[in-house]
């Protein structure tokens, strides 16, 4: 079959700019081959080159004792002592999501746990983060559906605990949804497995399943906004198998130990050819393929296809020749393909062969670490007006409305849809803040947890890229874990547009601030970009994954509230309420500017809560809904009731950042006051635990009249 003649639509149908066309033209100096034009499509596109995003990634801080490896492999490297290490990374499927809702997810969570297994580790636990437009659009129940039982049936095949996340549903969502997946491994910090080649002449030998025609040209779908052809992208979505993926990363990992294993990429986006040049590239080196030898379930296919593939369940490896008998016999032995494909080169160059034809040969930097880099137009998001008077409302009214609200209902109707017990290491179950899995074998565990608030960003995105940071430090030390590093899933709209290229800008500059205050260094990534439909953006949504670490399961604050204990707020309140959940769940409104975060203080609360675990019962922090929020959320933990003594609204329900809720005996409350006033942070009893009714601002209702309708309240999200 003929190629297709290049002329400016085809160009233009590959996510090519006319200048970056141009370009191309004057780097290879000829007129590319239609394999060529999917190549450099395919390497140049936002989701693989970051062009738009990469001068500002840089600005992150990355370094510190903890990172063993930062940003720029398949995945973050963190040390948690012991000689182990904690391997992690967030990715989004936003687009395929949203185009096929079942296998966009499901491959979503394939494709991030192989970023963990490939370089070494053994997934240990997964967390999403979802983002849905407004639960009466005719789209979103067939997209909640879909995308949690995408992610459940293929992590429960695998076999990894899904344990913490979070979802959320805003209108600005309704024509794309965000699919953040999470996946955090285990790993010899002397045994992680890095993508550069090295060696002249070494095999490139292609590991797993078949390479069909699924997912041709997803790298660069993932890189456009939508608009009424939707439906004609469906076949740029992959199909995944878990199955074959649990096989594959036992081959991996056993393969590893043989030693056979120079370096391994993971083929996600833009398959073939992006893990062929990311390994090349790294490595200093050319690679020469024969697409002749990459093992195919089509028939017929073209070197376009089997370049472009995102088929699943696939890696590349750079093989030890001297042990390729080793290494092939345990693919066997897994009933998974293994088939040279091609060697390392000395030269500058990525050629591909298909029998004895020259397919693509062009200069392999050129498509890497040399791609387009943007310096984007941007203008500041400007200051949020002043916050209208909010008017008097019941505090249980408010409280129902709230706790009834999909946003803020129990999410139990996901997760008990993952299986967050596999592997007999979950210490604590989703739904009650961030996620805790123990190191297998010792008496350390790891923690997780997922955190922004895309309003917040959206109104002040400096300050809503700290409170990220921010909430997930306090979520982490609620538990009484340790936070180490961050993982970020940059989801913005169209970087071409300079307020969005402003919110980026703005969110980064707030990222930056508060991981490097709060001693929580970026370790890996991805930036999704061009989230809108018919040139509506989604809110800007950077979320953030965070590890802590608990030395000893002793350190664990994993109680529950019981009557008789006194209620306390480590922090202080002002009763903020711009861009606050009562706003946008009881008076269906977003003004005012988002809360001001106080890194210093975010720091000294943290450490005072950590330091003084041993007197703290149950922990919250203070986030969405405020006090009043939490402590409904933690009286219903543990089935007691709370009295509040606040009367005023903005106390209840405001939001103001660096606080905890905090419940104990009477006696240890008292101590937690000295121990506050000696080093200066600011603690007051709020109420106590008692009954069985909460008691709020004058009004009151049954426990379990409140329980019931937060229960019920994601009904309409997927029913």
């Amino acid at each position: 079959m003929d190629d297709p003649k290049i002329n400016d639509e085809l160009i233009a149908a590959h996510g090519l700019k006319p200048e970056e066309y141009e370009m191309i033209l004057e780097i290879i100096g000829r007129e590319p081959t239609f394999t060529e034009l999917g190549i450099f499509s395919a390497m140049w596109n936002e989701h693989c080159s970051y062009k738009s995003s990469k001068k500002w990634l840089r600005t992150l801080p990355t370094e510190g004792p903890q990172v063993i490896c930062g940003p720029g492999e398949n995945a973050g490297v963190i040390d948690i002592g012991d000689g182990q290490a904690v391997i992690f990374k967030m990715e989004s499927h936003n687009h395929p999501s949203y185009i096929e809702p079942y296998q966009g997810a499901a491959t979503g969570v394939g494709g991030i746990l192989r970023d963990v297994f490939t370089m070494g580790a053994r997934p240990i636990a997964a967390m999403n983060s979802l983002s849905f437009g407004e639960t009466s659009h005719p789209k979103t129940r067939q997209l909640v559906n879909g995308v949690v039982e995408g992610i459940g049936g293929y992590g429960n095949c695998f076999g990894v605990p899904n344990v913490g996340g979070e979802v959320r549903f805003h209108p600005a969502y309704n024509g794309n949804c965000l699919v953040n997946a999470f996946a955090a491994g285990l790993a010899d910090a002397d045994k992680i497995f890095y993508s550069a080649a090295s060696g002249v002449g070494m095999p490139v030998v292609y590991l797993g399943a078949k390479t069909g025609r699924d997912g041709v040209g997803g790298a660069t779908m993932a890189s456009a906004e939508f608009d009424d052809t939707i439906e004609e992208k469906r076949p740029t979505v992959q199909v995944g198998d878990p199955f074959t993926e649990k096989r594959l990363m036992e081959a991996t990992l056993e393969l590893m130990a043989t030693g056979a294993v120079i370096s391994i990429q993971d083929m996600g986006a833009a398959g073939l050819t992006c893990s062929a040049v990311e390994m090349g590239d790294k490595g200093g080196l050319g690679v020469k393929l024969q697409l002749n030898d990459v093992p195919q379930r089509e028939e017929n296919m073209t070197a376009y296809e089997m370049m472009l593939s995102e088929s699943q369940e696939r890696m590349l490896m750079v093989l030890n020749p001297e042990l390729e008998d080793e290494a092939r016999a345990v693919f066997v032995k897994w009933d998974l393909d293994f088939a040279i494909v091609g060697e390392t080169i000395e030269e500058d160059r990525f050629l591909i062969m298909h029998g004895n034809d020259i397919k693509a040969d062009l200069p392999l930097s050129k498509l890497a670490s040399t791609a387009p880099e943007y310096d984007r137009p941007w203008v500041e998001t400007p200051a949020a007006e002043e916050l209208a008077e909010v008017p008097a409302v019941d505090a249980i009214d408010a409280l129902r409305a709230l706790v009834t609200s999909p946003n803020y209902a129990s999410k139990h109707w996901v997760y008990e849809q993952y299986d967050h017990m596999v592997m007999a290491d979950t210490v604590r179950a989703p739904g009650l803040g961030a996620g805790i899995v123990r190191v297998h074998g010792t008496d350390k565990a790891v923690a997780f947890t997922s955190d922004v608030t895309p309003r917040y960003v959206k109104a002040n995105p400096i300050e809503g890229g700290k409170q990220a940071v921010a909430e997930a430090y306090r979520n982490l030390t609620a538990v009484g874990a340790k936070p180490l590093a961050t993982t970020d899933n940059l989801n913005f709209g169209n970087p071409e547009k300079p307020e969005i290229m402003g919110q980026f800008v703005g969110a980064i500059k707030g990222i930056g601030a508060a991981v490097a205050a709060l001693d929580m260094p970026i370790v890996s990534g991805n930036v999704s970009l061009y989230n809108e439909t018919d040139g509506q953006a989604i809110l800007p949504t950077p979320t953030i994954g965070a590890v802590g670490l608990l030395d000893s399961l002793d350190d664990l604050i994993g109680g529950v509230a019981r009557d008789g204990h006194v209620a306390m707020v480590v922090g202080a309140t002002e009763g903020h309420l711009g861009q606050s959940a009562l706003l946008a769940e009881v008076f269906n409104r977003e003004d005012g500017d988002a809360p001001h975060v106080d890194l210093d203080v975010e720091a000294k609360n943290g450490e005072f809560i950590r330091a003084n675990r041993a007197l703290i019962k149950a922990c919250s922090d203070l986030s969405d809904g405020g006090l009043a929020v939490a402590a409904f959320e933690m009286a219903q933990a543990g089935g007691v009731g709370v009295t509040l003594d606040a009367t005023e609204t903005a106390t209840l329900f405001g939001e103001d950042q660096a606080r905890y809720l905090v419940a104990c005996n009477f006696d240890e409350a008292e101590a937690l006051m000295v121990e506050a006033g000696r080093v200066g942070v600011h603690i007051e009893t709020v109420g106590r635990f008692t009954g069985d009714a909460v008691r709020i601002g004058g009004s009151e209702a049954p426990l379990i009249e409140l329980e019931e309708a937060w229960r019920t309240g994601f009904d309409s999200a997927h029913r």
